[in-house]
């Protein structure tokens, strides 16, 4: 396996390609092209959790896929911190659109270097949790915007996503302020932080929060996707799932949606390999990842 850390961008240290590419073994691969997976780890846009990294890309990669994590620009960087005391101000490049910039440099950089990575540049798919899933949903609602095109002056089909994975995703700003008003003061505390690090403010306009909602964007043009959630998630509210799945349904997208009965938020995949506490050990939820790849065979 290749694994190299590949900067994004020459003024920016904070994003970054970890890569985890398949070695072209002679013995059974013989220079065929495989498929792509980016994974977005989750973490509120402050951190990128290394729960949700790399052990996904390598379970992943078992499967035959070559595999990516894209360490985006957050708020604390790697730092980790207690979000009841958190350090001073951070990374102030995190704000929208910066992190989806991100991602489309890293999907442009993969494309970039699919000869030498025995990559299909057909098969790019995007994987992301919690925040991160509300990266890839935002990407693949906007890929084909004059805001990356003209960002980047390529051709729009370059940011097309074969597929989407999202696990417990934010899709609905509107929905997590309406929810978290009727929920309790750390909550709204919370999402008032969270604000701040993505909107650039504490408390954005319903036109901005509508903005950068990616369930209001869906269309025709939104790639596969797979949604899995549990219905007591307390972060990030099961019904942003339930809004993005309505709007597929509404534009005839195909999709998959799993909703579990219990568990919390962050589960990642839900065993002790990613497990923090003993509540991220979820055996109901574990055949998340299973049921993803039996559905994915179907989109490749």
């Amino acid at each position: 396996m290749i694994c190299e850390k590949i900067k994004l961008w020459k003024d920016n240290n904070e994003a970054y390609l970890q890569t985890y590419i398949l070695h072209d073994s002679k013995e059974f691969n013989t220079g065929k092209k495989r498929p792509s997976i980016i994974i977005c780890p989750g973490g509120a846009y402050f951190r990128t959790t290394d729960r949700e990294a790399e052990p996904v890309a390598i379970r992943f990669a078992t499967l035959g896929y070559n595999t990516f994590v894209l360490r985006y620009n957050t708020y604390y960087g790697d730092k980790v911190i207690d979000r009841r005391n958190p350090p001073p101000p951070g990374n102030e490049k995190t704000a929208y659109p910066q992190p989806l910039y991100d991602l489309a440099q890293a999907i442009l950089t993969i494309r970039e270097k699919a000869e030498n990575w025995l990559i299909d540049t057909s098969k790019i798919i995007l994987c992301g949790f919690s925040a991160g899933g509300h990266l890839v949903s935002s990407m693949g609602v906007h890929w084909q915007d004059e805001l990356l095109t003209s960002k980047f002056n390529v051709d729009s089909e370059l940011f097309r996503p074969r597929a989407l994975i999202l696990g417990y995703p934010l899709t609905d700003y509107i929905l997590m302020k309406k929810e978290a008003l009727s929920d309790n003061p750390g909550a709204v505390a919370f999402q008032e932080f969270s604000n701040k690090v993505v909107f650039g403010k504490s408390n954005p306009t319903e036109e901005e929060l509508m903005k950068l909602s990616p369930a209001n964007y869906v269309s025709d043009k939104t790639p596969p996707t797979f949604i899995w959630h549990t219905a007591n998630d307390e972060s990030v509210y099961v019904s942003n799932s339930l809004r993005f799945a309505t709007m597929l349904t509404k534009y005839k997208v195909p999709y998959e949606l799993h909703i579990f009965e219990s568990g919390v938020h962050g589960l990642s995949l839900a065993d002790e390999t990613t497990a923090a506490k003993n509540e991220h050990v979820n055996p109901s939820c574990q055949v998340w990842f299973d049921l993803a790849a039996s559905w994915l065979k179907k989109h490749m």
